[in-house]
């Protein structure tokens, strides 16, 4: 009896063993998944001189962790970003080769993983110059503008950079776009030749024909038209107080002036409706002899006989 109780005790105590041991490996493993960090990406293994190179991969650790970058072997024409892993440059045409053996590696407190040694190979450019055309006019009149901007491209899409030799003082010019532009003085009438621009991609340069521009003296202003002169003239008289039969004249309403250059034909007048006036300025009388009369007129419309006719020489 007491063999039999013992045999179902130790199979007892194995199936508890069995069970504990089950619950810890399986608590183990998933601690273990929870602190995980690896590192993922394709660089590429060649890169043209002259064009940009770029590679960031990509990191996957505990939630909320924040993993720094570090390279081994990293090409001298590279800059690295310790934060993002990134990996990015321009070679120079001088760096063409194979740079082998880089590692890029990822770490958080302490765990780490790397990418597999990759390389990079600097191709060499096969630069063609960049090409450059236009017609820059070949003269300017003094006091006005003069512009000029050729134009430019490059084969390779590299970005242009304009030069230029021997520009006149009174030209500017924009290195980015080869505009060249200004206004000469009149005082720097005269050539200004073997003008070159050029057109530079950090490799090979192109250049457009020298030229010439000739600044032209300004057209002479044409003399200003004679300006006819005139002068005026005063006109004074003492207001009638009879009419013609002697009785008072009490219904005063103007006068008329009339005047002209012959003393038989006074074809201009003027109308003066105010009879308390006692001259008057006729003016615009260009040099000649003006002759001068006057009437008075009433509120009927009734118009007196004219003075006698007086002269007056106008300069």
């Amino acid at each position: 009896m007491s063999s039999i109780k013992l045999s179902a005790s130790i199979r007892t105590r194995v199936g508890i063993y069995c069970t504990l041991t089950s619950i810890a490996l399986l608590s183990s493993h998933g601690v273990e998944a929870a602190t995980t960090l690896t590192i993922t990406g394709s660089p590429a293994q060649s890169v043209v001189a002259a064009h940009y190179y770029y590679f960031e991969p990509s990191a996957h650790g505990p939630a909320g962790s924040k993993p720094t970058y570090s390279v081994s072997n990293k090409p001298s024409w590279a800059q690295f970003d310790t934060a993002t892993g990134r990996l990015a440059g321009t070679p120079t045409p001088a760096s063409v080769g194979t740079y082998a053996n880089i590692v890029i590696s990822v770490s958080e407190g302490g765990l780490h993983a790397s990418l597999p040694a990759f390389a990079v190979k600097v191709l060499a450019l096969a630069n063609k110059a960049p090409v450059i055309s236009g017609t820059p006019a070949a003269s300017v009149t003094a006091l006005q503008s003069y512009s000029f901007q050729p134009t430019a491209s490059d084969p390779n899409g590299l970005r242009i950079v304009f030069g230029v030799w021997n520009k006149p003082a009174w030209l500017s010019f924009d290195a980015t776009t080869g505009r060249l532009s200004g206004t000469a003085p009149a005082a720097d009438v005269g050539v200004y030749s073997n003008i070159v621009i050029t057109a530079y991609d950090g490799y090979s340069k192109a250049v457009l024909p020298a030229f010439a521009i000739t600044v032209k003296a300004p057209a002479a202003s044409a003399p200003p038209p004679p300006v006819a002169t005139s002068a005026s003239v005063t006109v004074s008289w003492s207001p009638p107080t009879q009419n013609s039969d002697g009785s008072p004249l009490t219904n005063l309403a103007g006068y008329r002036v009339y005047y002209g250059t012959t003393a038989t034909n006074l074809n201009s007048s003027v109308t003066l409706a105010n009879p308390g006036l006692a001259r008057d300025v006729i003016e615009n009388l260009t040099p000649a002899t003006w002759y001068f009369a006057m009437t008075a007129y009433n509120t009927n419309g009734l118009e007196s006989a004219r003075t006698g006719t007086e002269s007056i020489v106008v300069n």
